[in-house]
């Protein structure tokens, strides 16, 4: 059990991030929870505490969406007096639909939660992990991030930015004590899939097992974590193949 280790969790208050909050608060982490859900936040707060009186919960409301979320965050942490050893950043949206169909103003969101909140904040606390030459970073990607993904297009290209940064920054944070590595999950039963429009696959994995696969893999310091034996096999498929599979399958989801 760690003593006094610090883990934040952005995105926490639902999904995969929920679940991983709950199993680090079973080993004995101390958590900062960040979401843009107040009150989610609060409740996990209550039932966490409930089991775990020996450990410190914060939470942060926050909006990645929004321009410089990411610097508030780390603000807010430096002010609290709280050293983060385990930095998760989980926060992530999509949107399915045809590239013009959408107006552009949901495009840069996406981007500014899955792409420059993630990389501000992976920033920031690295550059903290790099001077007490200590720390972990787990940066949730996807099984999208080896293809991609007609009609979810901008986000499967996020998430082909986040696996290659995180595969990037394990090789070069790694003389400094730190690790870092990619979870890429395939189709993960969570609101993500509502908030994108569209209904669970039936073939979806649970949170709390991909969380459970999360974190086995980022305590034993692997780059790539691919949860289920059908995302590993799925990530191999020849690009050009893969991306008609995945026109078909978002079609058969998301289009009406």
């Amino acid at each position: 059990m760690p003593k006094d280790y610090t883990v934040l969790i952005t995105g926490a208050s639902s999904g995969i991030g929920r679940e991983l909050a709950k199993l680090f608060a079973e080993k004995g982490y101390n958590l900062i929870l960040v979401a843009r859900n107040m009150y989610k936040l609060d409740v996990l707060k209550h039932e966490l505490g409930i089991k775990r009186r020996d450990i410190k919960i914060d939470i942060i409301q926050e909006e990645l969406a929004q321009i410089g979320a990411g610097q508030a965050v780390f603000e807010k942490v430096k002010r609290m007096g709280i050293e983060i050893d385990i930095l998760i950043n989980n926060a992530g949206a999509g949107y399915v639909g045809a590239f013009q169909d959408k107006v552009f103003e949901e495009d840069l969101k996406l981007i500014q939660l899955n792409i420059i909140a993630l990389t501000e904040l992976t920033k920031l606390f690295g550059a903290e992990m790099v001077k007490r030459k200590q720390g972990k970073i787990l940066n949730v990607a996807s099984t999208g991030s080896y293809h991609s993904g007609p009609y979810t297009a901008v986000y499967y290209a996020t998430k082909a930015y986040v696996l290659s940064l995180s595969e990037a920054l394990q090789i070069e944070l790694k003389p400094f004590g730190i690790t870092v590595s990619a979870l890429c999950p395939g189709a993960t039963q969570t609101e993500f899939s509502k908030k994108a429009g569209k209904k669970d696959a039936k073939f979806a994995m649970g949170a709390k097992e991909v969380a459970q696969v999360a974190f086995k893999g980022l305590m034993k310091r692997k780059t790539i974590i691919i949860p289920g034996l059908g995302n590993k096999l799925f990530v191999k498929i020849p690009r050009g193949w893969a991306s008609q599979i995945v026109a078909k399958y978002q079609k058969s989801l998301y289009l009406k």
